[in-house]
């Protein structure tokens, strides 16, 4: 990222860390900064218009998010992604969202069809952006919401917990083999593949929602 040119936003209204979780979130995913970039304190607290402490704040849940890990001087950078890293944090989401799946699958009737609204509910969310032609990274967001949606009607909160840790690998790998790799993976069609292997609950439901997801890999030339 170039010191002359900011791709990040002044920020000026309330809720000053989420905005700034925001707009750091959305830089690093879409490529405005790039893999490897030195998260430095004071440029990026000027660049926002925000205070170094409320900075710390962001900076902190992106490190949860796993899209920001520190150097061995304990310096902040821009998560670098590989194929081993893509390929390993696609196989735990699968075997996380595998359970989750099975879970929903097994709950009684009538709790499985409030999980299964839920998930129509995000479905929805994302076919409304595929209908409008949103930006890829509102159609990104609503994929994530997808899955984390997934997770959390599971009613497991280790998982979902788990699950949030990889949600910013997650962003990145999808952005990572290019815009239109990314609208396939993240189209509603596919996603209604896994709202019907639920409503189901077939005895191979979890290897086919692992499939489901781990075929993303061969994007990245690696066997899922």
């Amino acid at each position: 990222m170039s010191p002359q040119t900011s791709v990040l936003p002044s920020l000026q209204v309330s809720n000053l860390r989420e905005q700034a979780l925001q707009a750091l979130r959305e830089a690093i995913v879409m490529g405005g900064i790039a893999p490897g970039t030195h998260l430095a304190e004071v440029r990026l607290a000027s660049e926002l218009g925000i205070s170094r402490g409320t900075l710390r704040e962001a900076l902190r849940q992106l490190q949860q998010e796993g899209l920001a890990v520190t150097d061995g001087r304990g310096r902040l950078h821009v998560r670098s992604l590989d194929a081993r890293t893509i390929a390993g944090t696609f196989r735990v989401r699968a075997a996380l969202e595998a359970l989750a799946a099975r879970t929903v699958a097994d709950m009684p009737e009538a709790e499985r069809a409030k999980a299964l609204r839920q998930l129509d509910r995000a479905l929805r969310t994302m076919r409304d952006a595929e209908e409008d032609d949103l930006p890829m990274l509102e159609r990104l967001e609503a994929d994530v919401e997808f899955h984390r949606t997934l997770c959390r009607v599971s009613d497991n909160e280790v998982l979902l917990q788990t699950w949030e840790q990889l949600a910013g690998v997650l962003r990145m790998s999808i952005m990572h083999a290019g815009a239109q790799r990314a609208k396939l993976n993240t189209s509603a069609d596919k996603h209604q593949e896994v709202i019907d292997v639920i409503a189901e609950g077939p005895a191979d439901l979890e290897s086919r929602i692992t499939a489901h997801i781990l075929a993303v890999l061969g994007d990245f030339g690696v066997e899922g």
